[in-house]
């Protein structure tokens, strides 16, 4: 099967249906040992494009990850950019928001933490938690400090798409791409590897009640996500859903979509000017004495 990250990409006005979005596809290798010899191959690649990426200094780079709980996301983000130089990539995860971060725009710590040029930024969750887990719950709408007027649950929603596209395009505007990965993962898949965390010592501590408990909202998560994805995805900032069942091939899926984010940039390493090539020329002689 070939690897084609076009075809899970979200494409602007498309209406999808995430129960008619796979969460495995066919598996893109026929053995473990082709498996970890092509996503080596991916992450000996992205190493490479990240130093010209680096050293172009022109764009920044912004990877933002959703999904349910033990979708991948903490697994994806470590196999696909173990290759990175960690000096030019940064890894947020976002959390409940504190009592200083909700005395601001539901924007603004997420904004805090965007990259600088010839920068990674990767997003572990993100404002997108505000349309979807606050959505899923508008008891926390209703605890932000909001004024009143502000609450219309008929209307907020989608003036918080129109604030998220408009901050996504205002930073393409200024050089951010801004590529959108939700792991698509089933419900059924999620309940094993939960039961997998309570079997595996090592992974009790990713585990408890409050979990459990979010699962009774599966069907409105889902509902939130797909009129998120419809509503938010853009040809300058995409949303890519990508079948999460399948952690390896979900790992395979992920890195080639930030390859081909790579390959559209136009980048180059820095001329050298006349003036400074005469200055390495002089700095041989010392060096060769």
């Amino acid at each position: 099967m070939k690897l084609d990250s076009r075809s899970f990409r979200v494409q602007p006005g498309e209406d999808i249906k995430l129960a008619k979005c796979p969460t495995v596809v066919k598996p893109f290798c026929k053995s473990q040992k082709a498996y970890q010899r092509l996503l080596q191959e991916h992450v000996d690649e992205l190493s490479s494009l990240q130093r010209l990426y680096y050293a172009s200094n022109r764009y920044s780079l912004l990877l933002i990850f959703q999904g349910m709980d033990a979708a991948g996301k903490d697994g994806a983000i470590r196999h696909v950019m173990s290759g990175v130089n960690p000096q030019g990539c940064e890894v947020f995860s976002f959390k409940q928001p504190s009592a200083d971060e909700l005395q601001h725009d539901f924007l603004w710590r997420s904004t805090t933490r965007l990259p600088e040029r010839g920068r990674i930024g990767i997003f572990n969750r993100s404002y997108y938690e505000e349309v979807l887990v606050v959505r899923v719950h508008p008891e926390i709408l209703r605890g932000q400090g909001l004024p009143d007027e502000l609450l219309n649950e008929e209307t907020i929603w989608e003036k918080r798409y129109r604030s998220i596209v408009d901050l996504e395009s205002h930073l393409y505007r200024n050089g951010t791409h801004t590529i959108k990965i939700f792991l698509h993962l089933s419900e059924e898949e999620q309940r094993k590897r939960f039961l997998d965390r309570i079997d595996d010592p090592e992974k009790n501590w990713k585990l408890s009640f409050a979990d459990i408990h979010e699962r009774k909202y599966w069907p409105a998560y889902m509902a939130a996500y797909e009129e998120c994805l419809n509503a938010t995805s853009t040809d300058h900032a995409p949303w890519f859903i990508v079948p999460a069942d399948d952690k390896e091939n979900a790992r395979l899926i992920v890195s080639q979509i930030v390859l081909d984010a790579f390959n559209k940039l136009q980048m180059a390493y820095p001329k050298t000017t006349e003036k400074h090539r005469q200055e390495l020329k002089a700095i041989r002689k010392l060096l060769t004495k």
